[in-house]
C-alpha cells in the first residue's frame, strides 16, 4: 500500500545532510546528482535553493509537500520549486537522477510541481551531464549540455499524477487512511457523515480543500496506490481487486484513460543508464 510520509519533520541522515548541504551552497547554476535507494527508504522533509528536476529511471517515488503529493513512476520526473519543503519516499527499489537549476527561468516556473514525461533527448542529456560531471569535464561542451537540458525541461509533457492534500486535519486524516486501503466504491456520504456535514456542504468543502471533486480525488488516489504494486510485479487482477474494482477491464479502462497506456505496458517503461 502507498504510505504517506508522516506529517512531522525528521532529521536528515548524515549522507543526505551532506548532499543537500552541498547542493544548497553550490555556486554552479546547474548541478547533476544520481542516487540509488532501496524500497522504504525516506528522505525526510528538506528544501534547497535550486529548482530540482527529480527524474526516476527505475522504481516508483512518492514526493510529499504541505500542498499535496506526487507519484513518479519510471520514465517521469517532478519539477520541484526552490525552497519548498518536501520529503521523498521510495515505494520500491529506486534509481534516480536529479538536475538542480538556479531559479530565474520563467518557463520553468510555470511547470512547478508537475509530473513530466521524460523524452529520450532529456534522458540522454541527463546521462551525459552526469558523465561529464563525474569525469570532471568543464567548459563549453558541459555548458552546452546543461543549457540544452534546461531548455528541454520546459517542453516536457505533464502527466496527471498529482494528488492534492487538504489542510484541514480531519479531512487529511480520512485521506491518509484511504491511501492505506483504497476503494473505488467509497461514497461521498460516508465521509460527509464522518465529518457531520451534509452532502452539499461536504462537496463544497472537499472541492475548496483539494481543488478536485470527491470522485476525481478518489480515482486519483486509487491510481496512486496501484503504481508501487505494479512496479513490484503484482498481477493486474490482484491490484484491480484491492483497489475495489469489480473486474480487470474496468480498472484497465480507468488506468488507460488516466495514463494513456494499459497497466501491464505502463510499468515496463524505465530509463536505462
Amino acid at each position: 500500500m502507498t504510505k504517506l510520509p508522516a506529517p512531522t519533520v525528521a532529521a536528515l541522515d548524515e549522507s543526505h545532510r551532506h548532499s543537500v548541504g552541498k547542493i544548497f551552497h553550490a555556486g554552479s547554476s546547474v548541478i547533476v546528482h544520481r542516487s540509488d535507494d532501496p524500497a522504504g527508504y525516506t528522505v525526510p522533509p528538506h528544501s534547497h535553493r535550486h529548482v530540482q528536476l527529480l527524474c526516476v529511471f527505475s522504481g516508483v517515488v512518492f514526493v510529499a509537500t504541505g500542498i499535496g503529493g506526487w507519484m513518479i513512476p519510471p520514465g517521469h520526473a517532478l519539477l520541484i520549486p526552490p525552497r519548498l519543503e518536501h520529503s521523498v519516499e521510495m515505494m520500491s527499489d529506486v534509481s534516480m537522477r536529479s538536475v538542480y537549476l538556479l531559479p530565474g527561468d520563467d518557463a520553468l516556473a510555470k511547470r512547478f510541481l508537475q509530473v513530466l514525461a521524460v523524452t529520450q533527448l532529456v534522458r540522454s542529456l541527463i546521462i551525459e551531464a552526469i558523465r561529464l560531471h563525474d569525469a570532471g569535464v568543464e567548459g563549453r561542451k558541459s555548458q552546452l549540455v546543461l543549457d540544452l537540458l534546461a531548455e528541454e525541461v520546459s517542453t516536457l509533457a505533464p502527466r496527471p499524477l498529482g494528488l492534492p492534500f487538504p489542510s484541514d486535519a480531519r479531512l487529511a486524516e480520512l485521506c491518509r487512511a484511504f491511501m492505506e486501503a483504497p476503494s473505488a466504491h467509497l461514497r461521498l456520504d460516508q465521509w460527509a457523515d464522518r465529518l457531520a456535514m451534509s452532502r452539499r456542504t461536504f462537496t463544497r468543502f472537499f472541492l475548496r480543500e483539494t481543488g478536485l471533486s470527491f470522485a476525481a480525488w478518489r480515482q486519483q488516489a486509487c491510481l496512486f496506490a496501484c503504481l508501487p504494486k505494479l512496479a513490484a510485479g503484482a498481477p493486474v487482477t490482484q491490484i484491480a481487486m484491492l483497489a475495489g474494482y469489480d473486474n480487470v477491464a474496468a480498472f484497465t479502462t480507468m488506468f488507460t484513460r488516466r495514463l494513456g497506456t494499459p497497466p501491464r505496458a505502463y510499468m515496463r517503461r524505465a530509463l536505462p543508464g
